[in-house]
């Protein structure tokens, strides 16, 4: 069967995409459906027509799927927000159990029985609600005119207005109507992608779960904002605001945050604590967005490095030290990696205000700076100098552990956390040639931890444990923990 753009039919949902379109077939031909739900009977029109495939929209639920849900918010189908309002929380969860299971299947190239035999339940939320303690509101004018704060509709750059968004705290509406209510008074301009003229770009907001601390962060296209005294004082009599500031961004491009800070009241940085841990948070640093889940995340992950107290440990990819201060508990010595100076500045102050002394950190990408210390290492090791140890008798009683203080360059465990894109080749590359005991990979993207996982596999490591972790509900995206151990 051949479609063609403009058809109307009708299909049974079986399956989802990797955005959370249904999938449905028209006598065997595939077409994807944004809003559908495995289980409904829908009327669909054609989009757009592939060679094997076609594009369609929903126009009609004849039959509806025991799986659909109704969507809390009122604007969740424009806003490009959320994607999964309309499931059921329990058909998310397994929609993003099955995500991570078929991806290390069909690109990983891993055996379906074992995949199931080692995967554990995904680990989700009670509230699946508004988790996030971060968000980024783009500020514009609408059709007539009227200033608006809220989220760019699905691959546009039309501001859909939504100050009290289902995934955010609170306080996100009284902060905007404060923003927004500044601009008009001062006839302040919001920025226009277009033209590159207007002042206000964006205001991020951050809150520390456990702390209750608020931080406000207005990005302008200039230097100054009007009156933001004014605004500051305004913004400081909310309950709990603890940091105001101002981002400079002059940039022609996507890049949310430029450069340039300047506070204007309060302190720089919130702190938030993840269990026993604090963490000083600045409007650029990596945190994760959802506090509740970041702590079952990684302590998963802390579970799957199974840490005796004399390993060495590398965290690669670690931003502000989150899970190197988690891991610093339990190991003898953490080192981490990240090529962002500011966040490596915070997580050695981080260090320091948790009284942790056996974590170090070293700024660049984590390609470079791991071959790097690894060369070193071997240097000192062939020439005898590699391994110190402390005088602790080894396992066995017999003369002294060396595994207790061996320098960088050397891990017993490495732990990854990388962007979306996966790791680096040559990290990948390193961490084969270092030959650690373990290697445990926080993933956010299912299909570059598949791709990496094979390599790991191929390099002489076996999977052991897979557990996927909804770290963003009510979207199609997914974190996954993965442990790996040396044949």
């Amino acid at each position: 069967m051949s479609l063609e753009k403009n058809d109307i039919v009708t299909i049974r949902i079986e399956d989802m995409g990797n955005e959370g379109e249904g999938i449905g077939k028209a006598d065997g031909f595939p077409l994807f459906v944004k809003g559908a739900v495995p289980g409904d009977l829908v009327k669909v029109k054609v989009m757009k027509a592939k060679k094997n495939y076609a594009f369609a929209h929903l126009e009609e639920v004849v039959e509806p799927s025991p799986y659909r849900a109704v969507p809390p918010c009122p604007v969740a189908n424009p806003c490009g927000g959320c994607s999964l309002q309309h499931v059921s929380y329990e058909a998310q969860l397994q929609y993003k159990q099955n995500k991570v299971r078929n991806d290390l299947i069909h690109i990983g190239g891993f055996d379906a029985e074992y995949i199931d035999s080692i995967s554990e339940p995904i680990i989700g939320m009670e509230e699946p609600y508004h988790y996030r303690n971060k968000a980024q509101f783009p500020i514009g004018k609408d059709k007539n005119g009227h200033l608006v704060a809220g989220f760019y509709a699905g691959r546009t750059h039309d501001i859909i207005p939504n100050r009290d968004c289902m995934l955010g705290v609170k306080e996100n509406k009284e902060i905007l109507d404060i923003v927004l209510d500044h601009m008009k008074a001062c006839h302040i301009e919001p920025y226009d992608e277009v033209t590159h003229k207007g002042l206000v770009r964006h205001v991020l907001i951050r809150k520390g779960f456990a702390t209750g601390q608020l931080m406000v962060c207005v990005i302008i296209n200039g230097k100054k904002l009007p009156k933001e005294d004014v605004l500051a004082e305004k913004l400081m009599q909310i309950k709990n605001m603890t940091s105001v500031s101002i981002n400079v961004n002059t940039g022609h491009d996507n890049v949310i945050l430029g450069k340039e800070a300047r506070l204007l009241a309060g302190e720089e940085r919130i702190i938030d604590k993840v269990d026993d841990i604090s963490f000083c948070i600045s409007p650029l640093s990596f945190y994760q967005v959802n506090s509740v889940q970041m702590e079952k995340l990684y302590k998963q992950g802390l579970i799957y490095a199974d840490l005796k107290g004399n390993e060495t440990v590398w965290d690669l990819y670690c931003g502000i030290g989150t899970i190197s201060l988690f891991l610093a508990q339990k190991a003898k010595q953490v080192y981490g990696v990240e090529i962002i100076p500011e966040a490596i500045e915070d997580a050695k102050n981080n260090a320091r205000i948790n009284g942790i002394t056996n974590a170090e950190f070293f700024v660049g990408k984590a390609e470079e700076v791991l071959p790097e210390k690894y060369a070193q290492f071997r240097e000192k090791e062939l020439k005898g100098e590699g391994i110190q140890t402390d005088g602790h008798a080894s396992a066995d009683g017999e003369g002294t552990d060396e595994r207790q203080c061996k320098p960088a360059g050397y891990a017993d465990v490495i732990v990854v956390d990388p962007p979306r894109k996966g790791c680096d080749a040559k990290c990948l590359e390193t961490i084969l040639t270092m030959a650690p005991e373990k290697v445990v990979y926080i993933s956010c993207d299912p299909a570059t931890l598949a791709r990496d996982a094979r390599i790991l596999a191929d390099g002489g490591y076996e999977l052991i444990h897979v557990r996927a972790v909804d770290q963003f509900p009510q979207t199609s995206h997914v974190e996954a923990v993965c442990a790996f151990k040396r044949k």
